[in-house]
């Protein structure tokens, strides 16, 4: 055993055994951007060395806990999946992450909210909920960095990672549209959140720009769950002209519509196309596919790290930041022409 695997290994001999720089060790143990080529010699150097940060001292130093907190509605798939990632782009830099599930209660986000303060986490992230709007303004004037995902809160002072939810739900029903459908429907989420106001825009943008009308009847209100999207498809294919496209824009709804069309033997496409906002696997082995939006977790993931790194290592005067994440449109069979 060499002299420098005796003794308690440290920045320097991770840089010296990886042959680069101090400074670009930090990097990487800070969670900044550093070349691939770097970065496998210094996780092997670490490993090799069994390297350890000494983060109570760093704590200390910085007065960080390490710790950030993340708080959902429920560990879904894209939530779950989000988490997953993010737990992974952060544990490199020393960092772990702390989820609390608070199911879209008042309550339960207020009390989550003052759990993650008192234990001093270094930042929180979480879906943006107008309700937590004033309880979160409290924590940020004292102090929490807060990133907002897939909703936002207008006026807070936080960073905020969004995708494209009005251009993705735009594309995804003009490709309704150019199959010959003029007849499209929408099961939407809730106006309030922005990701629901921004999908119903994207929807409206399409038919618009299609010349198709804005019939009122054929908003559906799935209120972002399963038995919302049940009742909303039931109730469009109930209308005296039902729609021949429905466009879903989320898969908890678009769950519960194949749910009602499967027990009602309605078949997709061949009785009624449907596309979904949200990727997930089961889509690929519907027997159609079901044509979705993909939000890449992943892409979501690094730059809520990239936003949350630079305000722990910069402070307030780093100033806000707003990214957008494009999304892809997956084709598959759940659409078609109508009238063939």
């Amino acid at each position: 055993m060499s002299e420098t695997s005796r003794k308690q290994a440290t920045i320097t001999d991770v840089a010296q055994v990886a042959g680069v720089a101090v400074g670009t060790v930090s990097r990487y143990l800070n969670g900044l951007p550093i070349r691939n080529a770097k970065r496998q010699p210094i996780e092997q150097a670490i490993s090799d060395l069994g390297y350890r940060r000494n983060l109570v001292a760093v704590s200390m130093k910085r007065q960080t806990t390490h710790i950030v907190g993340m708080m959902v509605p429920a560990l879904s798939e894209f939530h779950a999946g989000l988490l997953d990632q993010l737990t992974r782009r952060l544990r490199p830099t020393g960092r772990a992450v702390l989820s609390y599930c608070h199911d879209l209660e008042a309550r339960s986000i207020e009390e989550g909210l003052e759990f993650f303060a008192s234990h001093r986490v270094d930042a929180v992230v979480m879906d943006g909920l107008v309700i937590a709007g004033r309880t979160l303004e409290r924590h940020v004037n004292d102090g929490l960095s807060v990133v907002l995902y897939d909703n936002d809160i207008p006026g807070l002072s936080a960073d905020r990672v969004f995708t494209t939810n009005r251009r993705s739900s735009e594309r995804l029903v003009r490709h309704l549209a150019e199959l010959g459908h003029t007849r499209i429907a929408m099961i939407a989420g809730r106006r309030e959140d922005s990701a629901g106001l921004e999908r119903i825009e994207g929807y409206e943008d399409a038919l618009r720009a299609h010349g198709l009308e804005l019939r009122q009847d054929y908003y559906g209100a799935g209120f972002w769950n399963e038995e919302g999207g049940y009742a909303a498809v039931r109730d469009l294919l109930a209308l005296p002209e039902p729609p021949t496209a429905i466009f879903s824009a989320n898969y908890n709804m678009t769950m519960g519509a194949l749910r009602w069309l499967r027990e009602h033997n309605v078949e997709v496409p061949r009785d009624l196309s449907l596309v979904s906002f949200d990727d997930v696997p089961a889509w690929s082995i519907h027997p159609a596919g079901i044509t979705a939006v993909g939000q890449s977790s992943e892409k979501l993931a690094d730059a809520i790290a990239s936003v949350l790194l630079e305000r722990l290592d910069h402070g307030p005067q780093s100033g806000r930041r707003t990214l957008r994440i494009d999304a892809n449109i997956i084709l598959r069979g759940s659409a078609r022409n109508p009238t063939l």
